[in-house]
């Protein structure tokens, strides 16, 4: 494979998991708001959104405490309930002890890659997510709502597709999970850009990115099917939300 479509390769899951992450923080507020205008109470949305994304929660909290116990870092403290922690709503936590920024770091990144291995193996295994990057790959734009209602019309497609949007949409690492992740990525931003200023060759990065194309495109097939998915449920939460809106601004006025 060329340097250039390995580098294609890994920007595509590059930007879908950037475009998941806008979703999902897009579909937790609106459901935050829907409630909200349903219920009148503020704890009340932060509880309806715990319990929809539950089994998500769990392998987020989960992934950080089994990734601290294989290093050695002595997690405890293990809390699967939300709480308010400002102006953030707090699903879930794991007390650990401080490895360093790069223990830390796989600590942090650990529900956002057992999330993405959990999503790409059910997408692949249960929706044949593959087959939407088959039909982006040839343009057929037309075909790709037919082919993701046709995954989540096969069997028990419906409960697959809810387990894919819970974790999904529960892997990506928190504020509290970024902060040890930004400095490394940076270092590993500045050490690319000194190898390649030098000019030192890219055979081995593009080989390696050959020996990882077929299961970045499974993992990408998995997430795609993940953003139509997401967008989805925007597609019923929003009007929702507006219809909902309009009626709290006509009680709020009376």
């Amino acid at each position: 494979m060329p340097l250039s479509d390995a580098f294609s390769t890994l920007l595509a899951l590059a930007v879908t998991l950037f475009v998941l992450g806008l979703l999902s923080r897009q579909i937790s507020l609106r459901i935050q708001t829907i409630t909200t205008y349903l219920t009148h109470s503020p704890d009340m949305a932060m509880v309806t959104v715990f319990l929809l994304f539950l089994p998500g929660i769990v392998a987020h909290e989960l992934s950080h405490w089994v990734v601290a116990k294989l290093l050695g870092l002595k997690p405890s403290r293990f809390r699967v309930w939300p709480q308010r922690q400002g102006s953030h709503i707090g699903l879930g936590s794991v007390s650990i002890r401080s490895g360093g920024i790069g223990l830390d770091s796989l600590v942090g990144l650990a529900p956002l890659i057992t999330g993405t291995l959990l999503v790409a193996l059910i997408g692949y295994q249960v929706f044949e997510s593959n087959q939407l990057l088959a039909v982006l790959a040839q343009g057929q734009w037309p075909r790709i709502a037919a082919v993701f209602l046709q995954a989540i019309g096969a069997h028990d497609g419906v409960l697959w597709a809810y387990l894919v949007f819970a974790i999904a949409n529960s892997m990506m690492p928190s504020r509290s999970d970024r902060q040890p992740v930004l400095p490394l990525l940076l270092y590993l931003a500045f050490v690319a850009l000194i190898y390649f200023v030098i000019g030192l060759p890219g055979d081995i990065f593009a080989r390696f990115l050959s020996w990882m194309a077929p299961g970045l495109q499974i993992v990408t097939g998995a997430l795609v099917f993940t953003i139509l998915l997401d967008i989805l449920v925007l597609v019923i939460l929003v009007p929702v939300e507006f219809l909902l809106a309009g009626r709290y601004a006509s009680s709020a006025g009376r």
